[in-house]
């Protein structure tokens, strides 16, 4: 390998719904005795399920393979109506890390189906969160995937309304966005897009870099759909050679020049500085900054409620001043990545 130089795409990895997820399943882990239960991948990436199945997690995909009493997180992804009313009616303690910009969406998706909108989901087939989606208002949504699929509509009158899967490439998104616009005219939108900021975001910083690299190396797990959208990205810009990895291992020993790299919104930090220790570029690396996040996603309410009466029974126990009101900035400085390090357990 000879890699000249890397540019490090910035923001990257971790987006403040995975920080919140992820920091929920650490607290569930550290609660309850082993094992806690997760419906679905907490978020989709390899490393981070292998590290909770380590701490005793068993990840199900049917809520009806939970325990009764069991403890159980549903995925950032959301969750069907249905699943959360079977997850609570098994008498365990349910927590759910859904990301809120997904519950905006099925918020609007309940609004537009109440008010007689037949609604157009632009998403993916079988991904968890339209899935989720889909199932708040299945009579009245229909998925869309390519242009054809508004075609196939045939005659069907509207009041229509566009939403769609957060973790969408932009390009994927506008072209269906625009083409729904053009036919039916009188659609509705939500005033923002539903693409969720922080996969706009690193699309964007990964667009800015692209022209100057030989290679780009997108970092995350094959399942994730913010991780495809960003070598989708990489693909439509020009750039000669695009490679989607798990991690360092998966790096072919022929790159050279200059290197791109970017991570998906669930792909550790960690992964990326091993990516980097590999590709050991003879210039450095350089860091391309296209914009600050500092969005801070607060615990699930019903994780908060839980914190909060074990730091009163702490308080009762150790005869200390109340101190068991939930802290914000010490969740906030208190990050994903050390719950992800060894030496954090």
């Amino acid at each position: 390998m000879s890699v000249e130089r890397v540019i490090l795409a910035a923001p990257r990895g971790f987006c403040a719904g995975v920080e919140k997820a992820i920091k929920a399943l650490d607290w569930m882990t550290r609660v309850f005795a082993a094992p806690v239960y997760c419906y679905h991948e907490i978020v989709h990436n390899r490393f981070v399920v292998d590290h909770f199945r380590s701490l005793g997690v068993v990840f199900v995909d049917d809520v009806a393979d939970v325990p009764a009493g069991a403890p159980v997180m549903l995925s950032a992804h959301g969750s069907p109506p249905s699943v959360i009313e079977l997850a609570k009616s098994a008498g365990g303690t349910v927590v759910d890390a859904v990301c809120p910009l997904v519950t905006k969406v099925h918020h609007e998706l309940k609004v537009r189906a109440r008010k007689g909108y037949t609604v157009l989901y632009v998403g993916h087939e079988g991904h968890e969160e339209a899935v989720g989606t889909m199932a708040v208002a299945p009579e009245s949504v229909h998925l869309i995937e390519s242009i054809e699929d508004i075609d196939a509509l045939g005659d069907q009158t509207g009041p229509f309304a566009l939403l769609s899967q957060t973790t969408l490439s932009l390009d994927e998104w506008s072209d269906i966005r625009d083409y729904a616009a053009e036919k039916f005219p009188d659609i509705w939108m939500p005033n923002r897009s539903d693409l969720c900021f922080a996969t706009t975001n690193r699309q964007a910083a990964l667009r800015a870099i692209c022209a100057e690299a030989d290679a780009v190396v997108v970092i995350g797990s094959a399942n994730s759909s913010n991780t495809v959208a960003l070598a989708t990205v990489a693909s439509a810009s020009g750039c000669p050679r695009v490679l989607r990895v798990n991690g360092a291992a998966d790096l072919p020993r022929d790159l050279e020049g200059v290197v791109a790299v970017t991570a998906g919104a669930s792909a550790p930090e960690s992964i990326v500085n091993d990516v980097l220790a590999v590709l050991d570029p003879r210039d450095g690396v350089v860091v391309h900054a296209e914009t600050v996040e500092d969005e801070y996603f607060p615990p699930p309410p019903e994780l908060r409620e839980i914190l909060r009466a074990l730091g009163a029974l702490l308080d009762v126990a150790f005869q200390t001043p109340s101190a068991s009101g939930f802290d914000s900035q010490s969740d906030r400085d208190f990050t994903a990545a050390q719950v992800l390090a060894a030496s954090s357990r």
